[in-house]
């Protein structure tokens, strides 16, 4: 069972009745995202309820809106209608189902989240009925009747029914139970009683019943016990899964209205995420200003401190090309927000410097983003910002280790905490931690769990016959059979939320406003309910503030220069080209010495022996899986030792491979031969 991303999930299509189809709106539905509750991804919930024919389907986690943006990715290219929502908990009062009727009403629940969550330790919620009677305008209400009849909560019916008014319902969901009939009656005797519409729900864990089985053992291993001493804790059967319009109006036959009725909340709830707007903070330009117009200005002041002898024309026309498009894809406050970012290090004696595509961007070194001389070196800014690809910017800049939590504060000190969030990290199971939890929640031994986890290999094959044998299991028994097939089911589930290791998002209004925010398990931090795929999913730029400790080495080797030999240097300002580095870079002598210092790159330095900087750009990129699967390796090393003559098709394809002896190695490289083609 290696590990692999899952793939794009669908479901088979299904005839759906004419006069059914439509006639019913799923209103309570948890996600995976409800950790360790719901049993299915967000996409799997979408395309079922197509597939069902339903008029409309809303994702309601627990106090979260983190599997949202997968289920509207999914539900624009099925053509569903997703409402927008969740279920709350306030401590003193049932769980209620709010949905957002439009974008206002999304900003007081994603607030209403974030204010329960920061009121919280990590990954917990603490809300009472007054914070969601605060952030009650525009919400649709539906209150699980059930829960009110249980705990004996007849009054919280009618608060709920004060706060909320005509946008509160009556939320009635029957599980095909002995007593279906007198729950319904109690449950619509009550709705009356308060003067609160009944309407229809499922409480939907998983989208078909087939998951049954996997909920169980989440719900097992979220009490930290095994599914056989679960008890009342275990649903009785394995009716919360998404069901039709038919088998709804069979279960409500004697209360056709409650069906009737969801289509009328659906009606009511016309927000999209399609709606959300991302903006950037205003500080970021002096007052008069336009960021295009700061942005302009302060890269033309850094060209000519970069070239102090008269701007390049080559690089005046890249600066051209680049603030043109960026100017057009209205990306200037982003870079603005890097600038500001390097320019605080700097203030403070902190080496940064950035990578990645940035250092493709004659703009970026002239702000002193990136020391990557566009002169020196040909860069295709395209690979970093393309018009056709209509993809955000993605800028790292690493930091000194020992002090990028002072960029981070600054971050949070200047636009303010409820304003600046960092970039969530979805965990999920791998294998091993699926393994280890499925098999105690099954019931096996300590010693059988560890003996599993430790005997599997990642790149085994699928037939596990050998390695369930190793564990004392038999592969026949309908116990393994189980074991492996719900390992398979939860490989991939979301296990809980963590921190990016440097990605920031900040914004001009109020950040949980947009998504909420809560706090993190490190001091002074908070995170976003979504991670990188999710903001690029709707467009949110982040920038991302890495730790690197080679730029703490390099900054002491600098300070000791400057301590024992007067000389004050920069990044910039090394002198290039020593002889004596690279006669020892060619001997692999780079332990210590940051990208060439791996086994694999260490062997490949004897045989390329670089002899410029270039080389060992080529050096870097050549030791990777593209090139090595390609079959340019050793192409390009012939040709490099004179084995092997340096041809082109014609000077258009040398103008693009010549400075790699015909060899394209860079996705530059790929790019500018597309271009050519």
């Amino acid at each position: 069972m290696p590990d692999q991303p899952p793939e794009k999930r669908r479901v088979a299509t299904s005839s759906v009745s004419a006069q059914t189809k439509g006639s019913y709106a799923e209103l309570h539905c948890r996600t995976n995202f409800s950790f360790l509750e719901g049993a299915s991804h967000p996409d799997e919930l979408v395309n079922r309820a197509a597939e069902l024919g339903l008029a409309a389907l809303a994702i309601t986690d627990r106090n979260s809106v983190a599997g949202v943006v997968r289920a509207h990715v999914a539900a624009k290219e099925a053509g569903l209608k997703l409402l927008i929502g969740a279920e709350m908990t306030p401590l003193d009062a049932p769980p209620v189902i709010l949905l957002a009727t439009d974008r206002q009403a999304y900003g007081r629940l994603s607030t209403l989240i974030a204010h329960g969550r920061r009121n919280a330790l990590k990954g917990d919620c603490r809300l009472n009925f007054d914070d969601v009677s605060r952030h009650a305008a525009g919400l649709l209400a539906c209150v699980p009747l059930a829960e009110c009849l249980a705990k004996d909560r007849q009054n919280s019916l009618n608060r709920y029914r004060e706060c909320f008014g005509d946008r509160c319902y009556g939320l009635a969901e029957l599980h095909r139970g002995p007593n279906d009939g007198l729950l319904l009656n109690r449950m619509s005797r009550l709705a009356q009683e308060s003067g609160v519409p009944l309407i229809a729900a499922n409480d939907v864990h998983y989208h078909v019943s087939a998951r049954q089985p996997l909920q169980d053992v989440l719900t097992a291993i979220r009490h930290g016990c095994t599914v056989a001493e679960l008890g009342s804790r275990r649903f009785s059967n394995a009716e919360r899964h998404l069901k039709s319009a038919i088998a709804i109006q069979q279960l409500f036959r004697h209360e056709p209205e409650a069906v009737a009725r969801t289509l009328e909340v659906a009606d009511r709830c016309t927000f999209s995420f399609d709606e959300l707007r991302y903006e950037y903070p205003e500080e970021l330009c002096p007052a008069g200003l336009e960021p295009f117009t700061y942005l302009q200005q302060l890269t033309w002041e850094g060209a000519r401190d970069r070239y102090p002898a008269g701007i390049p024309r080559h690089v005046g026309n890249l600066l051209n090309h680049e603030l043109q498009l960026i100017h057009e894809l209205r990306y200037e406050a982003y870079f603005l927000t890097v600038w500001d970012l390097v320019k605080f290090a700097r203030s403070r004696g902190i080496l940064c410097q950035g990578r990645g595509s940035a250092a493709n961007s004659a703009v970026c070194f002239c702000l002193g983003v990136t020391a990557v001389d566009p002169d020196r070196f040909e860069t295709l800014f395209e690979r970093f910002i393309s018009r056709e690809r209509d993809e955000p910017p993605d800028i790292d800049v690493d930091f000194e280790h020992e002090r990028r939590e002072e960029v981070i504060q600054y971050v949070y000190n200047k636009y303010g905490r409820d304003r600046v969030g960092m970039t969530a990290s979805l965990i999920t199971y791998r294998t091993k931690s699926a393994v280890r939890d499925v098999g105690k929640a099954l019931g096996f031994s300590i010693d059988r769990v560890n003996r599993l986890s430790g005997l599997h290999d990642r790149t085994a094959p699928q037939d596990s016959t050998h390695w369930l044998i190793e564990a004392g299991l038999d592969p026949a028994s309908r116990k393994a059979k189980q074991f492996l097939h719900l390992v398979e089911s939860i490989r991939h589930f979301p296990r809980h939320l963590s921190q990016h290791v440097g990605g920031l998002v900040f914004t001009r209004g109020r950040l949980s406003e947009l998504v909420p925010i809560e706090n993190a398990s490190m001091p002074d931090r908070t995170v976003l309910q979504w991670d990188k795929n999710d903001l690029d999913a709707l467009g949110i730029l982040k920038v991302d503030c890495l730790a690197l400790g080679m730029l703490t080495a390099i900054r002491k080797c600098l300070d000791l220069i400057r301590q024992h030999e007067s000389r004050d240097l920069s990044l910039a300002t090394i002198p290039a080209e020593d002889r004596g580095v690279y006669r020892m870079i060619q001997q692999a002598d780079t332990i210590g010495v940051f990208q060439i210092e791996s086994r694999a790159q260490m062997s490949m330095l004897p045989r390329l022996k670089p002899k410029c900087f270039y080389d060992l750009v080529i050096e870097v990129a050549i030791v990777r899986p593209g090139p090595i699967q390609g079959d340019m390796v050793h192409p390009y090393l012939r040709r490099r030792c004179g084995d092997e003559p340096v041809t082109y098709p014609d000077d258009r394809i040398k103008a693009v491979l010549q400075r790699t002896l015909g060899v394209p190695i860079f996705q530059e490289q790929a790019m500018q031969l597309a271009v050519v083609a």
